[in-house]
This record gives structure tokens, sequence and C-alpha cells, in this order.
């Protein structure tokens, strides 16, 4: 007879075994112990939650539908063409350049490779990325991009940027490598090279006369992050809707997977489109509009402030009264810049006086800023008390110039348009408190530029200043550009300055750079040549699931899809093992 086999007791987890030590204790106790134990695994339960999710992140996934609205109907989709904004937002989508703003607005690579700069500023080599395909499939090279310039350069055609290219020229180095040559050295020209490219083997077969009328201007192939799925239109054949496909390719690979545009005639269609989530996002909707989406949770507006700056110009030729510095300086010190911002533009502006966007604050000196801010009444009255100027019995500021009596008096010239009329009427509001007689005269635009700006026949000009993203003042401040079609509308002149914007223009030395413009500053802010007020900002509206990239640096409304392939509306919380 065998012996029995050992019997070996069932294992019991370590819960289990806790479970059963509670139960063998008094009653008394068991109630105790329990709630203790529950306690205890509930902690640790909770603990380990809060370190997975402190451990993992926010990974953004491929797929979702950006559904934007666009004010007007697209014409011209083609890069080299493009006037509209509505043409210009789809051909940032669909095309790229040769290089591209980051998020923080700095010029990278897009197409490029490599940009490298000559030492003498003349001659800039492109290389470009080997990986990049059109919308068709067929590679995109260097004789893409030298048919594109001779495009913008051809007086046939009439491209709008025509006068960004001119005295350029191309000498193609191989199938991916090229050089960009100017006749003189000119620092901020590396802005141009974010124009979209346009595809040779598309546009060489359509004669350039016959290039405004081609149906590629609407129905575009491009080698952008973006490509043209489907067109829709309405009975009379105008464009209603764009439906684009992500193209990864290269350094873009889109998270979202398609974006569909829709056109609207007017603005309040826009409003109502996104009041009813028929749409996601717009970039049309003026600054009095935005204040009924300020309040609702699932909108946010993102803000950025654009290099144009609301400016007040004076022709000291015009008037006696203007040619004394205390009365500019005066004039300038009474201003109440937020006041002026709240009425013209609804308080989406930012200060400024200077003549530098708002991102080159480094230019604009701390002091200054302070000065800005405390600006009063008080301040203006002993500037002009100091320069000589007296009040008179009906409250108006009175000097002798040049043997004669005269009363500071002036007249502001501008455009007839709302932001503009808004702006001259508060700056009016300001001086007439100081004592200042003011009168405004306001025009079409094609009056003003014909009748006011060209023959320069203006006291003081209200007028938008545009600038480049490298803050190039020449065009706008150099004595040579003092007649028409100069751009110095206030027809200033100084010898010093002129020296600096040469250099400003033409180093290739950051630090000389700056330097010049910093000592131009200081000239303007003894001289006040001009009156700098305030920059709009560019505003967007989105629903708030859409994560957007930062939008800093643009110069242009279109240029807030330089990063689309980042932006996503869908994610995974996942730990960095996984991503």
């Amino acid at each position: 007879m065998r012996d029995p086999s050992p019997v070996t007791a069932p294992k019991r987890n370590p819960i289990h075994l806790l479970m059963s030590m509670v139960e063998r204790r008094p009653a008394s106790d068991r109630v105790v112990l329990r709630l203790l134990l529950l306690v205890i695994l509930g902690s640790s339960l909770a603990m380990a939650i809060i370190w997975s999710q402190s451990m993992a992140s926010d990974t953004p996934t491929e797929g979702g539908t950006l559904t934007e609205g666009v004010l007007g109907n697209p014409r011209f989709i083609n890069p080299v063409l493009a006037v509209t904004r509505a043409d210009q937002d789809v051909a940032a989508l669909v095309f790229n350049g040769l290089m591209k703003l980051d998020e923080s607005g700095t010029l990278v690579n897009d197409l490029a490779e490599s940009v490298t700069v000559a030492d003498d500023g003349l001659t800039y080599n492109v290389v470009l990325r080997k990986d990049i395909t059109w919308h068709d499939g067929v590679p995109l090279t260097a004789r893409d991009v030298s048919f594109t310039i001779g495009l913008l350069q051809n007086p046939d055609l009439k491209s709008p940027l025509r006068g960004n290219w001119a005295d350029v020229t191309v000498e193609e180095i191989n199938e991916y490598e090229l050089n960009i040559i100017l006749a003189e050295a000119y620092t901020p020209f590396i802005e141009n090279f974010t124009v979209g490219i346009v595809p040779r083997h598309i546009w060489s077969l359509v004669p350039i006369e016959q290039i405004p009328f081609s149906q590629y201007n609407t129905e575009p192939i491009g080698s952008g992050p973006f490509a043209l799925n489907r067109v829709f239109r309405d009975k009379t054949g105008l464009i209603t809707t764009y439906e684009l496909a992500a193209y990864p390719q290269g350094n873009q690979r889109p998270h979202i997977a398609e974006i569909v545009i829709h056109f609207y005639p007017t603005e309040s269609e826009i409003i109502t489109a996104l009041a009813d989530s028929d749409i996601d996002s717009s970039a049309y909707i003026t600054h009095p509009q935005l204040a009924q989406f300020t309040n609702q949770n699932e909108i946010q507006i993102i803000e950025q402030p654009l290099p144009r700056i609301f400016t007040l110009f004076f022709n000291q030729n015009r008037s006696v009264s203007l040619r004394d510095t205390a009365a500019r300086q005066a004039l300038d010190a009474s201003l109440n810049r937020p006041d002026i911002i709240d009425q013209a533009v609804s308080g989406y502006g930012v200060p400024t006086n200077a003549p530098v966007p708002p991102d080159h604050n480094a230019l604009q000196s701390t002091s200054q800023e302070d000065e800005m801010a405390s600006s009063s009444l008080e301040i203006a009255s002993d500037i002009l008390r100091t320069g000589g100027w007296e009040q008179n019995q009906s409250g108006n500021w009175e000097k002798e110039i040049d043997d004669q009596d005269e009363l500071l008096s002036v007249t502001i010239q501008t455009a007839n348009t709302e932001i503009f009329s808004r702006t001259a009427h508060q700056v009016a509001d300001n001086w007439r408190e100081l004592g200042v007689i003011v009168q405004i005269d306001e025009y079409e635009q094609s009056d003003i530029l014909q009748s006011v700006i060209r023959t320069r026949d203006f006291q003081v000009l209200l007028f938008g200043l545009d600038m480049s993203k490298s803050v190039d003042l020449y065009p706008f401040w150099h004595s040579s550009q003092r007649e028409d079609p100069g751009l110095n509308i206030a027809q200033y002149a100084n010898i010093e300055v002129d020296a600096l914007l040469q250099t400003a223009r033409t180093t290739q030395d950051p630090e000389e750079r700056l330097t010049s413009l910093v000592e131009i500053l200081e000239v303007f802010r003894a001289e006040v040549p001009a009156i700098f007020l305030f920059v709009p900002t560019f505003t967007y509206v989105t629903q708030t699931d859409m994560l957007i990239t930062p939008m800093t640096g643009l110069s242009r409304p279109q240029e807030r899809f330089m990063n689309i392939h980042n932006w996503y509306r869908a994610s995974d919380t996942v730990w960095p093992l996984f991503q």
C-alpha cells in the first residue's frame, strides 16, 4: 500500500491573507480594520492614477477636420498673382516657399534644405530638399524656383510682387541648387523667400497672356501641406467651398486630415456660421464684432500684432506752427493711446511711440515706454509753455514765430474708412482738450492717394505705415524718397539718419543693424517728424478644441497657416515610452 502524496496548501495572495487576518479579529475590531483597509486601498489607487497622469502627456493624433470661413470668392490661388485675402489664405495652404516662419516668428527653411548668404550680401545660395513633390507626384526642383522668379519679374504678367524681385538674377547650379543674386545688398530681401513656388511643368505650358485665365488659378497644384481634393460651385459658377486633404511629405506631416473652406459674401454670414457651428474658425471678424464671442466658452480669440503702424505724419512745409519742435512734442504728449485704441479698434491694438512693430520692443527704451504711459495734458501744456507758447483768453495756444503771431491750429487729413475716421476724431478730441484748434478732412481712398499723399498737400496726415518684418525704415524716411513715388510722406531729411538707414538695410551684422536702428529712433524722438500711435492686432476666432501653434511675428494674415501641419484637433494621453 502506497503512502498518500503530501497535500500542498493552496497559495493565497496578500490581499486574501490580509482579509483573513481581519476576519479573525474580534467583531468590535473588524469594522474599524475593514474601513482602514478600504482607505489604504483607495489611497493607493488614487496615487497610482495621479502618478500615471503625471508621467503621460497629450500626443496629437492624425485626423479631424478644420472648417474655415473666408470672406469673398477665390480667383487667383496662385502665389504669383494672389491679391485678395481669400486668394492668399488658400494659397498659403496649397503652396509653400523656400522659407517660412516658425512658431517663434523666425525665418526657417521650408522647401530649402539650406540658404547661405554671401559675405557681401549679394548672393543667396539655395539648396533644395530632395524629398518634395508636387501634389501630382512630379519632383520639385531648382527649375521650378527659377521659373517662379521669372514669372514674378515678367512685366506682361503684372504680378503684385514684381517690385520685390527687381534686378534679381538666378543661376541654376544643378537640379537641386541655385544662386539668387542681387544687384545691391538688401538685408530684408530674404523675407521674399516665403513666397509660394509654382510648378513649372504646369505653368510653362500656358502662354503668359493666358495665365490669368487658366483654370489652374482656381484648381491649383502645389507642394504645400494640403492638396485640393474637391471644388464646389453655385449655379452661377462661383466657388463656394474647397475641400483640401492633408499631403504629408518631407518635414510637413499635418495632423489634421482635412480642411474645408467655405466662402461667404458678407461678414454677417460668417458670424452666423460661427454661432451655428457651421464653421470652426475665421480671420474675417472685424474688431467691433468680436465682443459677441469674448464670453463664449467654446470660442477663443487669438491676437497677434501686425507690422502696420497707425501714424500721424507732419508736413512742416504746410504749417508754420508745426515747424516748432515744442508744438510737435506737445501734440504727441497729449495723446491718450489706450483711449484711441479703444475707440478705433475696440481695444484690439498695441500702443507704440516708435516706427517699429511691438515684437521689436528692444528698440523701445523703458524710459520712453514709461513716458508714453504717463502722457497727459499737463505734461503737454508744460512742454508748450517751456517752448514759448501762451494760452489766450479762448484757451488756444499762441506764439510769435518769424515776427508773426501763430495759433496752434492743425488740419488732420485721412481716409473716410471707419477705422481711420474713429482714430482721427479721438486724436482731435485729445488735441482740442489741450487747446489746439483742429479740423478733420476725410477723403475716399483713391482721392487721398492722388490729391494728398502724392502731392504732399497736407498738414497732418493720418495713415498706416506698413512695415517689413525686419523693420526697413529706408523707404519711409530716407531723404531720397521725399518725392512721389517715394514713401517719405513727411518729406523728412536728416544726413545722419540717411547714413544710418543705409547701414541698417545693407549690413549683414545683426548687432550693427540694431545699433543703427536704435540711433535712428533716438533722433526721431528728439525731432518728432511724426507721431506713432498704435499697431492693430490680427484676430483669429476659432473653436477651443482646435489646438493651434503660436502665431508669432506675422506680417500678413495668411501667415497664420505657416505651421498648420502642427495644428491638431484630436489627441491621446500616452506615456513617453509609447510616443
